[in-house]
């Protein structure tokens, strides 16, 4: 296997742990280039969110027997991926929060989400706009969304805290926390 199948085999698995083809499929344009962009982080504790996307790699290379050197050799030519961070943090709250295993892991429903609260739900193959992608990424890479997360990946509708200054995995937490408190009514 080559580096580039290694790397367009890696990338299809990842949209297939956000959703199924037909869901994916009509934003192929906005998955490439949340592929393609750095993950770049202002407080340094979103490093963790950095590292998981990372290890994403390694766990890929796990479920289909590619071993961790070739793995590095074929993928860690680059940078943690806006598109490997967001499903990583997906991935790890279905498994270490939500743990549902009557409803099988379901991390597209946090991911999807966290692209519609970024303004980006619209942005199909047919209506993608590159200048407002880079707008709506570099406003969230920037932290320059609202103090409630809107037009974040997390946005909580009157919320008391400031989740500019917030690292990913507590606005998360904080989200999950109105969320379940919302779901039991």
């Amino acid at each position: 296997m080559t580096a580039r199948n290694i790397n367009q085999d890696y990338f299809a698995w990842l949209i297939s742990l956000i959703g199924d083809g037909l869901q994916t499929k009509p934003f192929n344009k906005l998955l490439n280039y949340l592929y393609d962009q750095e993950f770049v982080y202002i407080l340094p504790m979103d490093g963790n969110r950095y590292s998981d996307g990372i290890n994403l790699r390694y766990r890929y290379g796990y479920d289909y027997g590619i071993e961790d050197p070739i793995i590095a050799s074929c993928l860690d030519n680059k940078s943690c991926s806006i598109l490997e961070m967001m499903v990583a943090l997906c991935v790890r709250v279905e498994e270490h929060i939500m743990q549902n295993p009557e409803n099988g892991l379901a991390p597209g429903r946090w991911f999807w989400g966290m692209i519609d609260n970024l303004g980006l739900a619209t942005m199909t193959d047919d209506r993608y706009d590159i200048e407002y992608v880079n707008g709506v990424i570099w406003r969230f890479l920037n932290r320059e969304y609202g103090p409630d997360g809107k037009g974040g990946p997390i946005y909580i509708p009157n919320c008391p805290y400031d989740l500019r200054t917030m690292e990913i995995w507590y606005q998360m937490m904080r989200y999950l926390s109105e969320y379940k408190i919302n779901e039991g009514e």
